[in-house]
């Protein structure tokens, strides 16, 4: 059967989804792509998670962090003593931190707070909020937890996650110029903030399907793409997002993996297809565009 995109882009069409690019790969081929308007550099939002996530491998893999690595092993001068926690911010770990089980019901550093927010100094200001439980059993998603993950990175290999991963990832896979937002104080956000075409996203799709490889050279350790590729953690939510998380990935229905941001971007991995798809969009229902995936494209793997 001869892979066809155009019923994938009819049932966008039908239910008005605002997709904007699609890649389809499979065993290393392109089988099909389509752009409403070309294929721009697009914010990937929560997209940038997990490769962020590479960035831990890497360090983890060099001996500059740990799992168990804690926030006061880095930032000792914060989250001493925060009134009414649980459980003091300073001791949670790199794990934690993956897994978005921190203990906040209220995520810190939302993307409301981000833009509105007077402290510069996100790391102090994220260490002086009080838990509401105690880490590492329950789910919450949080993009705070993601930045001090990045600021952890930081301060472990001595640069920001951006230029760390420049030589590592981004140049080996051909993505050059990389705009990675930053922190007032020049944190990469690591939560978001990168910029990718659909492409160049579906290059790291590829990576991550060869546990880490790209033409040849190992780029991010098997064991790492593996570990945070697993569900490692429930999730209270249904269908795609019920189907639970790793380390800034989530995990999808059909036996696949995926990162994921908000309005629709997407890079889902399905080892038993040996598929990667990759979608830039501009759409709130984020379900209803895997949901047309699931639908028209899966059947034809």
């Amino acid at each position: 059967m001869t892979f066809q995109i155009g019923g994938f882009v009819d049932y966008l069409t039908m239910r008005k989804l605002n997709v904007l690019s699609v890649r389809v790969l499979q065993k290393e081929q392109l089988l099909g792509q389509w752009d409403r308007d070309g294929d721009a550099r697009r914010l990937q939002h929560s997209v940038s998670k997990s490769f962020t996530s590479m960035a831990v491998g890497l360090a983890v893999a060099e001996g500059k962090l740990t799992l168990d690595a804690r926030l006061n092993d880095f930032f000792p001068d914060y989250g001493k003593s925060v009134k009414d926690s649980p459980y003091p911010p300073g001791e949670l770990t790199l794990r934690n931190l993956l897994r978005m089980t921190s203990g906040h019901d209220a995520p810190p550093l939302s993307v409301e707070e981000r833009e509105t927010l007077q402290e510069k100094d996100w790391i102090k200001y994220y260490m002086s909020l009080p838990l509401d439980r105690l880490p590492g059993e329950i789910f919450t998603y949080s993009s705070g937890d993601t930045f001090m993950i990045s600021a952890m990175v930081q301060a472990a290999v001595g640069e920001t996650v951006r230029d760390y991963l420049v030589p590592r990832l981004f140049e080996p896979l051909g993505i050059r110029d990389v705009r990675w937002d930053t922190s007032p104080l020049g944190i990469t956000l690591g939560c978001t903030g990168l910029w990718l075409t659909c492409e160049e996203l579906s290059r790291f799709g590829q990576m991550m399907l060869q546990k880490g490889r790209w033409q040849g050279a190992q780029l991010i350790p098997e064991e790492w793409v593996g570990e945070v590729t697993r569900k490692q953690i429930d999730t209270p939510g249904t269908a795609d997002w019920g189907a639970g998380y790793g380390g800034q990935f989530w995990m999808c229905t059909h036996e696949a993996y995926r990162a994921d941001g908000m309005h629709g971007q997407f890079c889902v991995v399905i080892p038993d297809k040996e598929t990667v798809i990759a979608i830039n969009s501009d759409e709130d229902d984020m379900q209803g565009i895997l949901d047309a995936v699931w639908a028209d494209i899966f059947p034809q793997l």
